[in-house]
Order: structure tokens, then C-alpha cells, then sequence
């Protein structure tokens, strides 16, 4: 086999690209982050390319004849930014010592932190096989184009023992996901919970119909133009307030996959006396619920939850979806049902002598992530 990498999505043909991910999905079917309309949203946009510091380096895999046989979507990272993984840490170690850490590549979807497949190929018989060589193709390119290291994000735990044993590093993190349990309803779900726990979620629901606030479930054709620019105001608005810049992602990209990706779309709105004053937006496929955006106009209690997560259960539980991944952090989740969850990355770096102190970090690391999983798990608000 040989591995060849691209500078743009645009290099590889969409439906061979998409063919490979849907079968990578599994019963899941196809990611909306893997699809070749996702990521070319991305670089089209300009969200994606040398100014934003997400250079595209996405990687395929070809038989001896050519044929195609794997893809990883693939990227050359100027900084730790959109990734949810931090090493900021180990960049100031870099730094401290008198060594660049940046540029470094990075398997991942850019700002998603959302576990899915991240090396998809048309053979899984040659799976072991092909993470072995990878993994040396990758270590070779970084030290011939002088990267530091290569980072594998958000990938699913059933891949993670062959990059063990090829030799990169394995990270653990913890993110809260809802689980269906064979739920008819969401009254139906409520039933599993503690009384105390029970009647906080419907007073906190109740309140937001008392506030004269309604919610609106939109998917495919029926998000308009108007609903879009009325949701990116909302994205806008509230990366300026939390951090003053106005969001990884521009209006463009919201146009380019609502119209691509209409048909793995959920847009929830709030709203009240006829105006729209609130929007949340989650991607789906055929498992799993994602929750990504979320902005309002005004301050409405309770609403954020509502929208944000109340919402996405009922329409997970109406779908038949298994997963509701609402995105990192937030322990606030947990009295709502979320369950912590262990998240999976692989690390390589360069340099043995900070491959050595990054091994011994995350062995110090990881029991705690899985002490706080356990933690955050005796909080949940389900029967005993």
C-alpha cells in the first residue's frame, strides 16, 4: 500500500470518500463531520486553510494498483486551538526548552468534539496491517517535514489497541453522553430517574412554557435562509460575549451545509410572541444525536437547557437514536441524564526524550480522569 496526502478535500472524489465513511459508520451509517460536504464546507469557507492555521493534509491510502482503499481526514495545526484535546502544556514545554512544537498534524474534525471513526478503509481485514504502517508513515513525514508530533482525536475505544501497539500514546478524557435505554417516551425516560431529580427536570421545562417560550423542531428543506441568519446572529453574538471573538465558523460555512447537509440537520428554536429568540443546532445520523451550536437574544431560564438538551432527547427517543453526545464539558449534564463517558486520543511525538515525559504524564493522568468518571457517575439522578 501507499499513502499519499492531499492539500485539499477537493483532491479526492466525493462519493469515494463518502462510500469509505459510510461503511466505516457501520449501523451508524454516515458521519455528518466525515462527509466530503462537511469538510469541503470547511475549506471553502475559508474556516479551513493556512490563515486559520487548519492547514488540510487529508491522507488516503491506495492499493499497488491505485485503487483506493482508506482515507483519515488529516490536518497541519499552527496552534491547539478548535481541537478540545488541550496540549497546551506540552507546546510550553516546547517553548521552555528552546523547541517549536507548532507546526503539528492532527487526525481529527475540526472543532468537533465528537468520537467517531478516523481511519476509514475499504478492507477491515486489512485494518492491523494498515495502522501499523500508517503509524510509520506518519512518524517518518513528521520528521522529514520537522513536526513535532501527530495527534489522533475523538477516536472509538474499539481502534485504539492497534495504535497502542504500533507504539503511539493513548489519552483519556471524559465527556457526558445520554444513553437510550429502549425509551417510548420522554416521560417514559423522566421514570428512570429519582423522585427529587424527576421533578427538578419538568419544574425547570414547565418554566419556560410559563415564560410564554415555545419550541420549534426543524430538519432538512424546512430550516430556511431566514432561520440560518437568524441562528449564525445568535453563534455570533455569544462567541463575542464569552470569549470576544466572533466563533471558529462563518455564515458562509452554515450556508454551504444547509444546503449539503440538510438531511442530517436538527435546528432547535425558541420562541416567543412570534419572535425567535433562541437557536440550537444538532447533526444526526443514524445512531447518534450531536449536539454543536447554541445562541439566544435574551435571557430566558431554563431555556438554554430546554433547547439544548431537552429537546434533542425527545427527538432522539422519536428517531430511535441510541447516543445523545451534546459536546465537551458541562457537569451540569449529569442531573439532566447525561452519563459520564471516557473519550479516546493517540499522541506520537517526535522527540523520545518528550515522547518519555508525555508517556509519564498520562499515566499520572489517566487515573484521575477515571476517578472523576467514577465521580461524576455517583451523581447521576437515576434509581438506585
Amino acid at each position: 500500500m501507499t499513502f499519499e496526502l492531499l492539500d485539499s478535500i477537493h483532491r479526492i472524489d466525493r462519493q469515494q470518500w463518502n462510500q469509505l465513511w459510510q461503511q466505516a459508520g457501520g449501523e451508524g451509517g454516515l458521519s455528518p463531520f466525515l462527509r466530503h460536504e462537511f469538510l469541503a464546507a470547511l475549506e471553502d469557507s475559508g474556516c479551513t486553510n493556512e490563515k486559520s492555521g487548519w492547514v488540510p493534509r487529508h491522507l488516503i491510502v491506495k492499493s499497488a494498483t491505485g485503487e483506493l482503499r482508506g482515507a483519515m481526514p488529516l490536518y497541519e495545526k499552527h496552534h491547539s486551538y478548535g481541537e478540545y484535546v488541550f496540549d497546551w502544556g506540552w507546546a510550553e514545554a516546547y517553548q521552555r526548552n528552546g523547541l517549536n512544537y507548532y507546526p503539528k498534524l492532527l487526525a481529527a474534525i475540526p472543532f468537533t468534539p465528537a468520537t467517531g471513526p478516523r481511519l476509514a478503509l475499504a478492507d477491515e481485514s486489512d485494518r492491523a496491517v494498515t495502522v501499523a504502517a500508517l503509524h510509520r508513515f506518519l512518524n517518518d513525514y513528521c520528521r522529514s517535514e520537522g513536526l513535532s508530533s501527530w495527534h489522533c482525536l475523538f477516536l472509538p475505544a474499539n481502534e485504539v489497541e492497534l495504535w497502542q501497539q504500533a507504539g503511539s500514546q493513548s489519552r483519556i478524557g471524559c465527556q457526558f453522553h445520554w444513553v437510550n435505554r429502549g425509551y417510548d417516551t420522554f416521560d417514559q425516560f423522566l421514570e428512570s430517574f429519582n423522585s427529587r431529580k424527576r421533578k427538578a427536570v419538568r419544574k425547570e421545562r414547565s418554566q419556560v412554557t410559563a415564560q410564554g417560550v415555545t419550541l420549534q423542531r426543524l430538519t432538512g428543506s424546512d430550516i430556511s435562509a431566514n432561520h440560518w441568519d437568524r441562528f449564525y446572529r445568535f453563534y455570533h453574538t455569544t462567541y463575542l460575549k464569552r470569549s470576544g471573538s466572533g466563533g471558529y465558523l462563518n455564515r458562509d460555512f452554515f450556508a454551504a451545509i444547509g444546503e449539503s447537509l440538510a438531511d442530517q440537520l436538527l435546528m432547535v428554536n425558541g420562541q416567543r410572541d412570534g419572535n425567535t429568540i433562541a437557536s440550537a443546532l444538532c447533526f444526526f445520523d443514524q445512531q447518534r444525536l450531536y449536539g454543536r451550536y447554541w445562541g439566544c437574544r435574551e435571557e430566558v431560564s431554563g431555556l438554554h437547557f430546554e433547547a439544548c438538551y431537552y429537546q434533542g432527547i425527545e427527538f432522539a427517543i422519536e428517531r430511535g437514536l441510541q447516543v445523545f453526545d451534546p459536546g465537551a464539558q458541562g457537569e451540569h449534564k449529569i442531573q439532566r441524564g447525561f452519563e459520564p463517558t471516557i473519550t479516546w486520543s493517540q499522541h506520537w511525538l517526535a522527540d523520545p526524550r518528550f515522547m518519555e515525559a508525555v508517556e509519564d504524564f498520562l499515566r499520572r493522568e489517566t487515573p484521575a480522569v477515571e476517578a472523576y468518571r467514577d465521580d461524576c457517575a455517583s451523581y447521576l439522578p437515576f434509581k438506585q
